[in-house]
């Protein structure tokens, strides 16, 4: 049975299509600049490329880009999409109305559009992939949408509820959602089978680390807290985000700068983070070549984001009262060694120990800890589309 995974950007569509008999991905792709010109590459598990440039006025041509290359380009898999047994869709924000993943039915499909105010670079841009779905493939093949947020919805009231006046909590859904809840169900999920015991059993750490980046806490196998807020804004520095700070900063620049709240909002989002200290990139790498040049702004922000990366594990710690395995995940978290030792070096009252030669691998699976350290560090690839590809597995199987 073959599942199409889906990730609709406003401007862009990535795609995987995964052959679940052996979960093996047969091809993936990207068609960029949607309504402006129009170009795909696309990718076959055999190596066979094909790219083209063709116009894109909306997400439907992008599809029916998509078609052709599966299809009939020299990069083909597939003879027809009658081969596909279902789509699934990544969708950032669910709100507290899906605490999991749902068949898309037009109810759903308005509910995911409603909650747009709370992921305006998102939802909307979701909404608009899945009405080309429809478009082109007709309502009779099943579309499954799988939320960033679901995972997230076990956390307690006294976790996700903000020191507001309760109203804008009852009148807006003002709160702690989280986001990269598919990774995190991921790695956690696959940190406890590589472990050997029940994920109930378990007190975790999963480090999300990229340009976007978020720390979960899981707990008796769900999510008991994550950095990550009301918007994928929140918690430590990231590549152009601010993460946490005092509100009144803002509102201080605001007033100095005579910034409206979309300026604010551009500039905490956009222009702020390893970007904004550096003044170099927000790309890790560039980061750490000008810090080795002797920058001092991109030592800084490196020492500034490990240092909020540090606080929020230990603080996860705590709230847990321990914890039993750390996994390190996402293209730093994956291939940044020496991250994941300062991090680690510094939990060292907890009696964690790395093995210094395993944490030079990158972008494996592979345990850093050592044999006597008391709890466990893995690197665990994360693989969000296989985790879409499983739910909606799952949801078209019921």
């Amino acid at each position: 049975m073959k599942i199409f995974v889906v990730n609709a950007g406003s401007s862009s569509l990535k795609y995987q299509l995964i052959d679940m008999e052996n979960e093996q991905v047969l091809a993936k792709g990207l068609c960029e600049r949607i309504g402006v010109t129009g170009a795909i590459s696309h990718k076959s598990a055999d190596g066979r490329t094909y790219t083209a440039e063709t116009p894109m006025p909306t997400h439907s041509e992008a599809f029916e880009a998509v078609v052709y290359a599966l299809t009939k380009s020299e990069a083909k898999v597939i003879d027809s999409f009658d081969e596909i047994a279902a789509i699934g869709h990544r969708i950032v924000q669910g709100g507290s109305i899906f605490k999991g993943s749902c068949l898309i039915t037009p109810e759903a499909l308005q509910q995911i559009d409603d909650l747009g105010a709370l992921a305006p670079l998102h939802n909307p841009a979701h909404v608009l992939g899945i009405k080309a779905c429809i478009k082109t493939f007709g309502t009779e093949k099943p579309q499954v949408a799988v939320f960033d947020t679901s995972f997230h919805q076990t956390m307690p009231e006294h976790v996700y509820m903000y020191a507001l006046p309760y109203e804008y909590y009852e009148k807006y859904g003002v709160r702690k959602y989280g986001a990269h809840g598919t990774s995190h169900g991921f790695v956690s999920s696959r940190l406890a089978e590589v472990i050997g015991k029940d994920k109930k059993d378990l007190k975790m750490i999963v480090c999300h680390l990229g340009n976007g980046c978020s720390i979960t806490a899981v707990k008796d196998g769900v999510c008991y807290d994550t950095s990550m807020g009301f918007t994928p804004l929140d918690g430590f520095m990231m590549g152009t985000r601010t993460g946490t700070l005092d509100p009144s900063a803002l509102t201080f620049i605001a007033e100095k700068e005579n910034l409206t709240p979309a300026d604010i909002n551009r500039i905490c989002n956009k222009e702020s983070g390893m970007l904004g200290i550096s003044g170099v990139s927000n790309d890790n790498r560039d980061i750490a070549a000008a810090a080795a040049a002797g920058n001092h702004r991109a030592k800084l922000a490196t020492d500034m984001q490990r240092y909020q990366i540090l606080k929020f594990v230990g603080s996860y710690i705590a709230a847990m009262n321990g914890v039993d395995a750390i996994a390190f995940t996402g293209g730093i978290g994956e291939n940044d060694g020496e991250l994941r030792k300062y991090v680690c070096d510094n939990l060292g009252y907890m009696g964690v120990k790395i093995d210094d030669e395993k944490n030079t691998l990158r972008g494996t699976e592979v345990k850093i800890s050592t044999d006597h350290s008391k709890v466990d560090v893995y690197v665990i690839p994360t693989n969000e589309e296989l985790a879409i590809a499983r739910d909606t597995l799952k949801i078209i199987s019921k």
